[in-house]
């Protein structure tokens, strides 16, 4: 005779706890899905708005770990629970059949109603059902907390004896790398027009405390600065000509930066001046100049300008010698590319030839010609285009001197002693791009 098994378990009984477990099981599959998938960003933001449930998604995010592994707990208990049941029923009515139905049935269930469907929803609506959920999960997290702690340790201590060791805090670079991936999937698949150019202003903005301000700064060659010992006259005229609106003054020679000159402060002071110019008193509204290392970074020079609530500062290098001068302008540009006014001039000193090349002078910077042209000429081995040059070359090229590098082709025209003083540039035709 084969033996029956009988528990006690009505159907009556068997299902509806089936389909609590269920339920249970559908309600801690969406919310695994919703908290890993929650955006963490704009949870802040709502939190920072008042909303209550954002705060408490906020908490479980700081805590993540331990929600997963609360989670798993009482996925796999309400899971093994519902199999357990269904299979005693089943095994009951049908006796050794019962088991494979049982197994069937509660598989389809399971993937079905407590997997896929939740999963899916939480999937396609990450935000909305994290802050919908999140009350009950707390609660959730509450109940099987000491139990998922105790899991979690057994488990950190077999993977020690198999020598993984878990690395404690977060990763700086993984973390900006995750969010450049973000800023490059930004529009990705849509038709928003503007989308290129706020990607490269966002990705700008995580750039400047990797770029130095020589990297932006005007070069002490194509420094603007007058002799403070000039007539005051000639000094006015110099001044008005300037497409610029603070100067460097200097004493001597370049080196010695004595002041910085501001045109509305100028003009504000011979307007009230009475008497000839040449009386002036320039001590009253020439401002004492502001040097920085040229190792400074832009982020740091930001926000150095926003303290000092200055425009303007010179930069020097190691020895103290003047390397250049770089505005709150360069940095804003840097970021979101070049700001023209009625007095700025393109890229100064290139011009473009008949035949479509460009004839450049050696210390136009690479990242401006970049900039204008769109090119993709390298920045980081040289700062100007005679740099660049002298760095391939790998020696100081005579005149009528041809290269070809990066895709381009270059001709040096002119030479001042050891300085190249122009190039002429082929940039690359589409027979070449890609070569």
């Amino acid at each position: 005779m084969e033996p029956q098994l009988d528990l006690g378990l009505s159907p009556a009984i068997a299902g509806p706890l089936v389909l609590l477990c269920l339920i249970v099981s559908a309600f801690l599959s969406a919310a695994e899905t919703a908290i890993t998938g929650a955006s963490r960003p704009r949870m802040h933001r709502l939190q920072h708005q008042g909303n209550r449930r954002a705060a408490t998604v906020n908490s479980l995010l700081d805590q993540k770990d331990r929600v997963i592994s609360a989670i798993l707990v009482g996925y796999n208990v309400v899971n093994i629970l519902a199999a357990s049941l269904t299979t005693a029923v089943l095994a009951d009515l049908f006796g050794a059949a019962g088991v494979a139905y049982a197994t069937v049935g509660i598989t389809v269930m399971v993937v079905l109603f407590a997997e896929v469907m939740p999963k899916t929803w939480a999937l396609l609506h990450a935000d909305r059902v994290a802050l919908v959920l999140a009350p009950a999960l707390k609660v959730a997290v509450a109940l099987l907390g000491p139990t998922a702690h105790a899991v979690s340790a057994t488990a950190r201590f077999f993977l020690r004896l198999l020598g993984v060791r878990p690395i404690a805090g977060h990763d700086a670079h993984a973390q900006n790398e995750l969010l450049r991936g973000a800023i490059d999937l930004h529009g990705e698949g849509g038709h928003e027009p503007e989308a290129p150019t706020e990607k490269k202003m966002l990705r700008s903005v995580l750039d400047l405390a990797n770029l130095g301000v020589e990297a932006v700064m005007t070069h002490r060659a194509n420094v603007e600065a007058f002799d403070i010992d000039m007539p005051t006259d000639q000094l006015v005229d110099h001044v008005l000509k300037s497409p610029h609106t603070r100067l460097p003054l200097y004493r001597g020679q370049l080196e010695n930066i004595v002041g910085v000159i501001h045109a509305k402060a100028l003009f504000r002071a011979v307007r009230r001046h009475e008497g000839p110019l040449a009386t002036l008193n320039l001590d009253s509204f020439v401002s004492e100049p502001w040097f920085i290392p040229e190792t400074t970074s832009l982020l740091d020079q930001l926000q150095a300008f926003r303290q000092r609530r200055e425009h303007f500062a010179l930069v020097v290098d190691e020895y103290g010698a003047l390397q250049g001068v770089v505005t709150l302008e360069d940095i804003i540009e840097e970021i979101v590319g070049e700001i023209d006014d009625e007095h700025d001039i393109r890229v100064v000193g290139v011009e473009v030839a008949p035949d479509g090349s460009y004839v450049c002078a050696g210390g136009v910077p690479v990242r401006d010609l970049n900039r204008e042209f769109g090119w993709e000429l390298p920045e980081d081995v040289a700062t100007t285009i005679a740099g660049l040059v002298l760095h391939e070359a790998r020696r100081i090229p005579d005149v009528g001197q041809t290269f070809a590098f990066y895709g381009f082709r270059i001709e040096v025209l002119k030479r001042e002693g050891n300085r190249i003083a122009q190039v002429r540039l082929q940039p690359p035709t589409a027979d070449t791009v890609g070569l």
